[in-house]
């Protein structure tokens, strides 16, 4: 299986539910896709084609309260929703029939991490 991973890092701010001010948070988002198949020019997919839609993925949170979001309406926007959350649209967005797996590790400092995985259908 292969691997390909990139990364984005993003300011946003969140109000835990046991706070009363937002707290500004340095994330990192990292993108690994896998697949088994590479094509004609020994790849698995664009890079610079995932690098956009991770971007795009990560734009509507960049220097926004996370809290006040629609995609975490209602919940709190934990380390780990917010992974599932740009997980999703990152899947949303790929047209990559190769890859077979999507995996987003947030980072939101240099020791703490929450990831979502994603398994897609075969072409």
């Amino acid at each position: 299986m292969y691997t390909i991973s990139l990364s984005r890092t993003f300011i946003a701010q969140r109000t835990d539910p046991d706070a009363d001010q937002p707290r500004a948070h340095v994330y990192r988002a990292e993108l690994m896709l896998e697949g088994e198949n590479l094509d004609s020019q020994g790849y698995l997919i664009d890079l610079e084609e995932v690098a956009i839609q991770l971007e795009e993925a990560v734009a509507p949170f960049r220097d926004k309260h996370l809290n006040m979001r629609p995609e975490f309406e209602g919940e709190n926007p934990s380390l780990e929703r917010i992974a599932r959350v740009l997980c999703h649209k990152i899947d949303e967005t790929l047209y990559a029939p190769d890859v077979l797996a999507i995996s987003i590790k947030l980072w939101e400092d240099d020791r703490i991490w929450a990831a979502y995985d994603l398994e897609r259908e075969e072409a």
